[in-house]
């Protein structure tokens, strides 16, 4: 490193391409991981067979529709072209947004793309998405809606903390 390098600042426009590299490079990362598990799943469970773990079983089952099964009675190309809309609005949310995101915002958005992109994935084939864990008292759910779920928390949890800038009077 040279001397003229140490203490100097990045430029606003490295800071906002880093921001926005973090947010989709973690979301991909985390939907390969759940895409990954999905088939590991698929693999293992497709026989009928479940592991019981206590609280809660891994049992393989199929969603057509979307949080809760609710449109499982759609065709799966209304439920896919919706979902895609979606996601195509909180990819333009978290690119356009990243640069002023806190760190636990941007985990937050990532969290919630990665897993919103891994059940679009996995419902490309039309089948639905893959289910793999089973509780008896809550609907079926996978890795993605985790991610999600959290995701979402993470992203109000750090605009609602995070305080806005002081003005100069």
């Amino acid at each position: 490193m040279s001397a003229q390098t140490i203490g100097r600042q990045d430029s606003p426009a490295a800071t906002a391409r880093r921001s926005r590299a973090v947010v989709l490079l973690g979301a991909a990362v985390l939907a390969a991981a759940d895409l990954a598990l999905k088939a590991l799943a698929e693999a293992i469970l497709s026989n009928g067979t479940a592991t019981d773990l206590g609280p809660i079983n891994i049992k393989l089952l199929y969603n057509r529709g979307v949080a809760f099964s609710f449109g499982a009675d759609l065709s799966p190309w209304v439920v896919i072209t919706v979902t895609g809309v979606i996601i195509a609005a909180l990819l333009w949310y978290a690119v356009t947004s990243a640069p002023s995101m806190t760190g636990l915002t941007r985990a937050g958005a990532a969290a919630l793309l990665g897993g919103a992109v891994g059940n679009f994935v996995d419902r490309l084939d039309g089948q639905g998405v893959v289910d793999y864990f089973h509780s008896g008292w809550f609907p079926t759910f996978n890795l993605a809606d985790v991610f999600v779920t959290a995701g979402a928390a993470l992203l109000v949890l750090g605009n609602v903390i995070t305080r806005p800038p002081r003005t100069g009077h």
